[in-house]
């Protein structure tokens, strides 16, 4: 619309911030809302329009979470122990101006994005637009909460356990967690130890492409991810697994292993060879490798920080673990990584994706973990989502598809895992799906 001349960005903008002003004090899914730069960024992109002058992003609004520097602006990470603004955009957001983006908010996290529900003492509750009792997940909560109620057309996350796809699963959107390195996180390099990346949350797998090919460091396919959301994707062997991860407990609901089956089922529909096969997860891989850098990367962060007396006692607590993990114990652990991710991606060797349970249940009530500790917490939650953090470890590409409502009328998913550095198959894939079974279509009551 923007470059047939059908609407202008400034307008375009506009409407996305009425929107914001009418139903975001029902999600609080910005931390901040930057309408007067952004009305400044939409003119200016207007008048490159008016040049004729076409970029991938020229004029569209984008959100930011607020794990990610924006200049000028706090970056809080949901919490108050922050005070000075970033001096400078990060890589991830200059490439996203490069192509064009209109900036227009920041979006709410847990503190410290340690949770997959995003809540925090600093800045309240972040609320589900399928059901605003529930949480929409976490920690890119808020980037999932404002493209499903329409309040921005894509977003940026971040993904160090989950963080794109659980969000994404529970609002109905598709959400990629990039190959390690994919998509830069300078000024943060090795957040979490690796674990962490950035990556799109998007209403359609082409758009979730665009801003892949916007900000990719690696390189692409040939003609770019979008291309690839345009190609069929030929016959592929594809494995399905409802294995939880070892030594993780959880039990998977009916209606996700349903979606599991019912994938598969469309699957081999579409001409595709479908197994059931579980990956080979090393039964001590979650405590030895990932939760050792789960708890080191918390306590770095919080060393950073010039207020630590301000945040909360869970996040201090789960910070104190990871001090007790020395820089000799973390090299150990980052050095075991590639015996580790080699037997888990075993599997690649005769199948071209995985397909997993998105999230294993429902998302919580919002409110529900607010009186446990930090240890209690991670463990009762992380039995909702247990199908995500492996794929952080091993560092490779990983999306999450609707999978239409579950019997409340909250979204489901499905998870597709790609082999190391093949986003486009996932896209491609995703794509076929889509086309298959549509979901852009699907508002939530606040929308």
């Amino acid at each position: 619309m923007l470059a047939a001349a059908t609407i202008t960005a400034p307008m375009l903008l506009e409407i996305y911030l009425e929107r914001i002003a009418r139903l975001d004090p029902q999600l609080r899914s910005f931390r901040v809302v930057l309408a007067e730069t952004a009305r400044r960024e939409a003119l200016a992109a207007q008048k490159r329009l008016d040049a004729g002058e076409r970029l991938p992003l020229l004029g569209v609004p984008v959100a930011i979470k607020d794990d990610v520097d924006v200049a000028g602006e706090l970056t809080t990470c949901g919490s108050s122990a922050t005070s000075t603004p970033a001096a400078r955009d990060s890589e991830v957001v200059s490439r996203l101006r490069a192509a064009g983006a209109v900036i227009i908010g920041k979006t709410s996290v847990p503190e410290l994005m340690i949770f997959p529900f995003t809540e925090s003492l600093t800045y309240g509750a972040t609320r589900n637009p399928w059901d605003t009792s529930l949480t929409p997940g976490g920690s890119s909560g808020g980037s999932g909460a404002a493209v499903a109620a329409g309040l921005a057309p894509l977003a940026l996350g971040s993904d160090g356990g989950g963080s794109i796809r659980i969000p994404s699963g529970w609002c109905g959107l598709f959400g990629i967690k990039p190959q390690r390195d994919r998509v830069p996180l300078a000024p943060h390099d090795d957040a979490w130890c690796g674990l962490s990346v950035n990556g799109p949350m998007a209403r359609s797998v082409t758009d979730a492409a665009l801003f892949l090919d916007a900000t990719t460091t690696l390189p692409a396919p040939e003609g770019g991810f979008v291309a690839a959301a345009a190609r069929e994707p030929g016959r592929l062997r594809i494995a399905l697994s409802t294995k939880v991860p070892p030594p993780l407990l959880a039990k998977v609901g009916k209606e996700q292993r349903a979606a599991v089956d019912e994938a598969g089922a469309l699957l081999c529909e579409l001409g595709h060879d479908v197994v059931v096969r579980d990956p080979d997860y090393p039964p001590s891989a979650v405590y030895a490798n990932f939760l050792p850098r789960y708890f080191r990367g918390i306590y770095d962060d919080v060393r950073a920080l010039p207020h630590q007396d301000r945040l909360e006692k869970r996040t201090r607590n789960m910070a104190r673990i990871g001090s007790l993990l020395s820089d000799q114990r973390m090299a150990a652990v980052r050095a075991g990584e590639s015996a580790v991710a080699a037997r888990i991606q075993s599997i690649f060797d005769d199948v071209d994706v995985v397909i997993t349970p998105g999230n294993a249940t429902g998302p919580s009530r919002v409110g529900a973990y607010q009186r446990r500790g930090g240890v209690a917490t991670l463990m009762f939650v992380s039995q909702r989502v247990p199908f995500f953090e492996i794929w952080n470890l091993t560092g490779q590409p990983a999306a999450a598809v609707p999978w239409g409502l579950d019997r409340g009328g909250v979204p489901l998913s499905i998870q597709l895992v790609g082999r190391p550095s093949d986003e486009a198959t996932l896209v491609t894939l995703s794509a076929q799906i889509e086309a298959a079974r549509p979901w852009a279509h699907r508002r939530p009551p606040v929308s």
